[in-house]
This record gives C-alpha cells, structure tokens and sequence, in this order.
C-alpha cells in the first residue's frame, strides 16, 4: 500500500519541478494592462495603481496575472527602484491555473 503513495507524491513532485520556468516581459500593474502600451508604462503609474496586483506582459503579448506572493515582491522592487519606464522584467516561477506563482522577480 505504501509503494502506491509514494509512487504517486514523486510523480506530483516531477510534475510540478517540469512546470517551474522563467519568463521575460514587461512588469504591469493590473488596472492598466488593456489600456497602455507596456513599453510606455512608467513606474509611478504602477505604484499607483498597485492595489490591483501585477502582472507580466510576455513578449509574445500575454499577460499572466501574479499570486499575491509575487504581487508583494513587485511592489517592493519598484518602490526601490530607480528605473522610471521600459520595466523589463525576469520572472521565475510556476503557473497554476492561469495565475504564475512568484519565486523571484527582477528587472532587466
């Protein structure tokens, strides 16, 4: 009985390690993903508007909305930052129901 268990808590492990990767985009509030250009967004807009969340807009246009972990650590980031627009971004993680799981974020 306990070789089917643990036959299966290794194949969710392999699963969810096979789903972790790393994406580059531009780093977006939420509230104005629809309605500015990514690449014109500026940093005292997104701190703004932060109380939505964040997202990245991935180079092929996709938006993927952050977990409230990832959320957080954008926010600490651009409130440090000193970049003003262009908030090119590299992001690792994994995504779980259309929604990327933060470990790091980092801008470009």
């Amino acid at each position: 009985m306990k070789k089917p268990f643990a036959l299966g808590a290794m194949t969710f492990v392999f699963s969810a390690a096979l789903a972790a990767g790393s994406w580059s985009g531009i780093l977006m509030d939420t509230t104005c993903k629809a309605s500015k250009s990514p690449e014109e967004h500026t940093r005292k807009c997104a701190l703004h508007c932060a109380d939505g969340g964040f997202g990245l807009v991935t180079t092929d246009g996709t938006f993927v909305k952050f977990d409230q972990a990832g959320d957080e650590k954008a926010l600490a980031l651009l409130r440090t930052s000193k970049k003003d627009d262009n908030l090119k971004a590299k992001v690792t993680g994994t995504i779980e129901g259309g929604t990327l799981k933060v470990q790091t974020v980092t801008l470009e």
